[in-house]
Formats: structure tokens, sequence, C-alpha cells
């Protein structure tokens, strides 16, 4: 067993949010931690949490979500779940609940601060992380002044950076953030078409 299916198979059998949580109410429903990966993966998904519809099914991203980031992404469902090239990530494995609105809760904490380093510790080919919302882009790249906004605006400069692996902001795929689209046309326009030929590039070499 490699060192990345160590650790996702502790993590698959992590019961801390339910029975021991260190921030707040336990976790309101058994724990299902979702995620993908292996050692030969080039690309990593650095999500927030799994949804309901993930939680039921067990698959991350199997919702509208997922549709429309795989077309953000250009890829089709075999290739996004084909773990030995991509990586789902996400800062919560675990469906969080739903807040008082209908929404879903934050990822809980427990879980980045106990099994993320030791995770990504066991992606050693890894090439490029894909930074999806705030929780994600605050762990992997700290806070910027304007929030998420001001942090994908600058996607550009971040990709170019001098690191490995390197890193791209992106907001969340949630229809909740229709407006946030409608309202940053330069997002379809600039960031997705460099995306897409991004993801093809790493996908091709893994």
């Amino acid at each position: 067993m490699t060192p990345f299916e160590s650790t996702a198979a502790a993590l698959r059998a992590c019961r801390i949010c339910r029975d021991a949580p260190r921030y707040g109410a336990r976790l309101p429903q058994e724990p299902k931690p979702i995620v993908q990966g292996s050692t030969s993966a080039r690309l990593a998904i650095a999500s927030q949490a799994p949804g309901n519809r993930a939680h039921q099914s067990g698959i991350p991203f199997m919702d509208p979500s997922g549709i429309r980031l795989r077309s953000w992404l250009g890829l089709s469902e075999p290739d996004f779940y084909d773990a030995e090239r991509l990586a789902i990530v996400p800062m919560g494995a675990c469906f969080p609940g739903l807040d008082a609105k209908g929404g879903d809760k934050p990822p809980r904490r427990e879980c980045a601060e106990h099994w993320r380093e030791a995770l990504f510790a066991g992606l050693p080919e890894m090439d490029l992380v894909l930074v999806i919302g705030q929780y994600a882009q605050a762990w992997h790249l700290g806070r910027v002044e304007g929030g998420l906004t001001a942090m994908v605006r600058n996607w550009r400069a971040i990709l170019e950076e001098p690191r490995r692996p390197r890193v791209l902001p992106l907001p969340h795929p949630s229809w909740r953030n229709n407006g946030w689209l409608r309202t940053n046309p330069w997002f379809a326009d600039e960031l997705l078409p460099v995306l897409k030929e991004e993801v093809s590039r790493v996908m091709r070499r893994g």
C-alpha cells in the first residue's frame, strides 16, 4: 500500500468529527469520508467538502456542481474519476450538514488539520492543484484583502509563481455562484481557456 493509499484508508475510517469533535457540535450524520487519488496523480482538485448528493452516492462531485466543474476543466466523467491521474482532496472529507438557510455548512476544521498534509505528502508527482472556494484558497494560498474575488482575479500571477506544484484558484462551481459568474465575465473569457489548456496538458502527461 502506498503512502497515499494508507492515509486515505485511515481517513475513510475517521470518526473524529462524530465522536470527538474539536470545534463545535459533532457531525450530524454518520461519517462517510470521500477522497480520491494515487501516487501517480498529477492534477489535484482541492475542494471544500462533499455535498449531500456526494454523501449519498459516495462519489465526489456527482451532482450539478460536478457537471459544471467538468465542463470548466474540459474533462469527461471517466477522466475526472481516473484516480491514477486526478486526485480530489477536499478540505473536509465528510458532508458537514446543512445550515439554517439550507446551504452546506463550512468544511469541518478537524479534517484538514488532521489529514491534509499527509494526503498531499502522498502525491509526489503533483503538478497542478486547483484550489476551489475560499476555504481551500486560505489553506493553500493564505487570505487576501478582497476575498475570493481578489484571489481568483490574481490567477495568472499565482499560476506563474515558481512553486511546485503550481496552484490555480477557482470559485466553487455551485449554482449559488451564478450571480458571481454573471458579474465576473472575465472568468469565462480569460481564465477558463487557460484552465482547459493546463488540465489537458497535465492529464496527457499523466
